[in-house]
């Protein structure tokens, strides 16, 4: 990501501070952290919750298969903007929130995701607006797949309760601010 993407990121940041959850995106070690934690590798559709300036987007389209499909959500127009000038066919960029998960999956004529990965906010957000987008996750995943969220503040892991339990967590220190990578697998039955 260039210096125009960096910019980008801190004036949103500026602009709409509980909106964006970080001053600068992420680095290469929390992107590695994680696209592994998501199983992205193996997966056949992902979603992706607030890509900012997509370096972690651009991370996960280099490690995903061939014929899978990455469905990246941004409500900022700005970083939606930037999203739609990654050239992939594997990529939709839609502008939107999370809260209308499952209508947008099902707009864009996609199966249940294998993995959603957030790098929105919880911690901002109010605790209804953050259990709606979770129900809205858990309703959206395909059974055995992943939910990833990279926060600096543990939030997440509280509001996930209730639905998934305690996840796994890891703490990622190679990163401004050091972030931690919160994992759920989805168990409801096929």
């Amino acid at each position: 990501m260039g210096l125009n993407g960096r910019m980008a990121f801190f004036t949103e940041f500026l602009r709409h501070p509980l909106q964006v959850g970080s001053v600068i995106p992420s680095s290469r070690f929390l992107e590695r952290r994680i696209v592994a934690a998501a199983g992205v590798a193996m997966a056949r559709t992902v979603v992706e919750l607030g890509p900012g300036t997509g370096g972690t987007t651009r991370a996960m389209l280099r490690a995903m298969p061939a014929g899978a499909k990455l469905l990246s959500i941004e409500l900022n127009p700005r970083l939606h903007r930037l999203q739609q000038h990654i050239g992939d066919e594997r990529l939709i960029a839609h502008l939107g929130s999370a809260c209308d998960l499952t209508d947008i999956i099902a707009g864009h004529g996609l199966d249940e995701p294998d993995a959603v990965v957030s790098g929105i906010p919880f911690s901002t957000m109010s605790a209804e607006a953050g259990t709606g987008i979770i129900e809205a996750i858990s309703s959206a995943l395909a059974p055995g797949g992943r939910f990833v969220a990279y926060q600096w503040s543990g939030r997440v892991g509280t509001l996930c309760e209730a639905t998934w339990g305690r996840g796994e967590a890891a703490m990622e220190l190679r990163n401004i601010p050091p972030m931690r990578v919160f994992q759920w697998e989805n168990c409801r039955p096929q």
